[in-house]
């Protein structure tokens, strides 16, 4: 009898134990415990444990900045919507028993692995500053903002995460995302990496896009109307055209290769603009090239356009005369550009010192690595005593400005011009520089007009020739 009473006390002391043991949930970590002992969900001193009950039903924990290595017991926070475990030393974070969480916070951390497989109601999910290698969001349907930057990421799926609004994936190794299944998406950060190419033309919500420090070589934007910054300095890009986002007031396109830059969107006063060390680029297409564009840098950058086919003007080079000669003509030495037989550096080239003998136009053509720019001359080779133009272009271009006769045996006395009523318009001595298409300091329309050369013998010569303007 007294055997069995020894067997039945010590049997009840056992389930009490047992009981007790039930009733806590281990907390290794005394950082952890003390901050649950210091928001009030265990009394001290430590002794790794926590009542279990205290914290079953707890929806939202903040750990953060406690200098945690370890959240062993977190599983038994069964209940938990939010946990905020930031800027803590924690290397392993088991979550499989949170499976109610719908945001979940961890950056700052050492996490070199995370599954987050089991947490289909997670929406908010901020990993950023661990030592992820891998990370899995495909059963994360429900994501509408995933932050995982300062990893080591070398690939991340987020084609099922069709809700995602916010995505920051800069600083991985990624070489390549897909975001064209995130029609969300409205803030998108995927610098420093290792992207060649980046495709957001089913993107029409973005709103701010970083792809700084990558490897893009091109970045179309005419679909993403809604843009309003973007940055996309050191990259290799050379061309880009922002004239349909008129919504954008905020660009960084500096240290790339751009030979083009078109922002004419309509909403340049309202915009900063950085384009500098782009060493190549000669103009910028904007909506009034006149404007100060004080917030834009490089600040002393002049060469604004209002259309592309502009930006060649800054390109140098030389312009000659056309030559009209009963004898031959030689090339003289150019400052910018080199002499070709056809246009835009085609045909056979010329070069200084070559005689021209035969009448021909000539082309000066100069390319710089993102324009060119050409000039051309006539020379005309006659056995004539003199020549007379048929037409000239008053235009200031440098070719046909004004009508002038060519003597080139001194025949010539005077010429006069009239129109076609008989009006003197101009009298030429010999060797004048000839008419600029004027009468009293008023241009003259386009038509045609009269001359009458007298020559020192005596004899006159009648014609007429063409204005054209």
């Amino acid at each position: 009898m007294w055997v069995n009473k020894t067997y039945h006390y010590f049997f009840f002391l056992g389930l009490l134990s047992f009981i007790s043991i039930a009733q806590n949930t281990a907390i290794p970590d005394t950082n952890f415990e003390q901050t649950l002992i210091d928001l009030g969900y265990d009394s001290g001193p430590i002794n790794g444990l926590v009542p279990t009950a205290n914290i079953s039903n707890l929806t939202n924990l903040d750990v953060s900045f406690k200098n945690i290595t370890n959240l062993t017991g977190i599983e038994d926070f069964k209940a938990l919507t939010v946990l905020e475990c930031s800027n803590n030393l924690i290397s392993n974070l088991n979550v499989f028993q949170n499976t109610n969480l719908e945001q979940l916070f961890c950056s700052n951390n050492q996490l070199t692995n995370l599954d987050v497989s089991v947490l289909a109601d997670l929406n908010i999910f901020w990993c950023a500053n661990n030592r992820l290698t891998n990370l899995n969001v495909t059963q994360n349907t429900k994501l509408i903002s995933l932050v995982c930057d300062s990893n080591q990421l070398s690939s991340l799926d987020i084609t099922k995460n069709l809700n995602l609004n916010v995505f920051v994936c800069e600083s991985n190794q990624l070489t390549n995302i897909n975001v064209s299944k995130n029609t969300n998406l409205s803030r998108f950060e995927c610098g420093n990496n290792l992207l060649s190419n980046l495709n957001i033309s089913q993107n029409s919500s973005l709103v701010f896009l970083s792809c700084e420090q990558n490897e893009l070589t091109s970045l179309d934007t005419k679909t993403n109307s809604s843009l309003g910054t973007l940055n996309c300095s050191f990259n290799y890009l050379s061309e880009l055209n922002l004239s349909k986002n008129s919504n954008l007031t905020t660009l960084n396109c500096s240290n790339n290769q751009l030979c083009k830059l078109n922002v004419k969107n309509s909403n340049n006063t309202n915009g900063t603009v950085n384009f500098s060390n782009n060493l190549n680029l000669n103009c910028v297409v904007v909506d009034n090239p006149s404007s100060a564009h004080a917030n834009w840098l490089p600040t002393n950058f002049s060469n604004y356009v209002s259309a592309q086919d502009q930006c060649n003007n800054f390109v140098n080079v030389d312009t000659i005369n056309s030559v009209v000669t009963n004898t031959s003509y030689t090339l003289p030495t150019l400052t910018y550009g080199n002499y070709f037989t056809e246009p835009r550096g085609q045909g056979v080239p010329l070069f200084t010192g070559d005689v021209i003998t035969t009448s021909q136009t000539i082309y000066i053509y100069n390319e710089s690595i993102c324009a060119n720019n050409e000039s051309r001359f006539n020379v005309l080779i006659t056995s004539e005593d003199y020549y007379i133009p048929k037409y000239f272009t008053p235009n200031n271009d440098g070719m046909h400005d004004v009508w002038k006769v060519q003597d080139f045996n001194n025949n010539i006395k005077t010429i006069a011009v009239f129109d076609r009523y008989g009006k003197l318009l101009k009298y030429l001595p010999a060797n004048a520089p000839g008419w600029d298409g004027s009468f009293n300091g008023k241009l003259l329309e386009s038509n045609d007009y009269w001359y009458f050369i007298t020559l020192n013998t005596g004899e006159t010569i009648k014609g007429h020739f063409t204005l054209k303007r």
